[in-house]
């Protein structure tokens, strides 16, 4: 049996972090960002839908796709945020989904999904388990305009534009607190990651 664990947070929040943790120990990691950037790649079709819904002022000089100015539109707009979500997360779930049949074939015993919008959208559906990283909202909004070299307002509008963190920390079956060092979060992921290992023997 393979238990398939969802790992997730905030933005900013240091999900990349304990995602990179899991690797280093070789437990497998399937990263939907990084299925939905090879999605939107110049020529594909999840390309070509979202430039025709959303124009080619999207569109960088080289004619891939600027994020941040695609980011921009959806994350102050409900509706354009469902709209580019409708094009790829059933894409992204279509692989996701073969990706964890394959590691099922394969015997792998624990998979971590890593899907920031894990409790927003059905990903859901696909794990046993569930992993939230958390820090603070100042320490998540400082961390983001460091990282993406953002203002305040627009910083704010992306972390609102996701479910509130607390939330997702009283949804999850385990939490990671991200807030001080490095060396915490390793303790605490360790920790975790002794209990993720019975469980896959129950």
């Amino acid at each position: 049996m393979t238990l398939i664990v969802g790992l997730t947070g905030g933005i900013a929040t240091g999900k990349s972090t304990v995602s990179q943790m899991f690797k280093t120990v070789d437990v497998p990691v399937i990263e939907t960002d990084s299925i939905a950037r090879e999605l939107l790649a110049k020529g594909t079709e999840g390309y070509e839908e979202v430039v025709t819904h959303f124009s080619k002022s999207i569109l960088l000089t080289n004619n891939e796709i600027n994020r941040k100015k695609l980011g921009m539109i959806v994350f102050g707009n409900h509706q354009k945020r469902s709209k580019l979500n409708d094009i790829v997360h059933p894409r992204v779930k279509s692989i996701v989904k073969t990706e964890i049949q394959k590691h099922k074939e394969l015997g792998t015993k624990l998979l971590i999904l890593d899907v920031p919008l894990l409790f927003e959208t059905d990903f859901i559906e696909l794990v046993d388990k569930t992993i939230v990283v958390y820090t603070p909202f100042k320490n998540q909004k400082e961390r983001l305009m460091e990282r993406e070299r953002i203002d305040k307002v627009y910083a704010e509008m992306k972390i609102r534009s996701q479910m509130p963190l607390n939330r997702k920390v009283d949804l999850a079956d385990f939490v990671i607190d991200n807030s001080t060092s490095i060396l915490n979060t390793r303790k605490e992921f360790n920790k975790i990651l002794e209990e993720l290992e019975v469980l896959e023997w129950e």
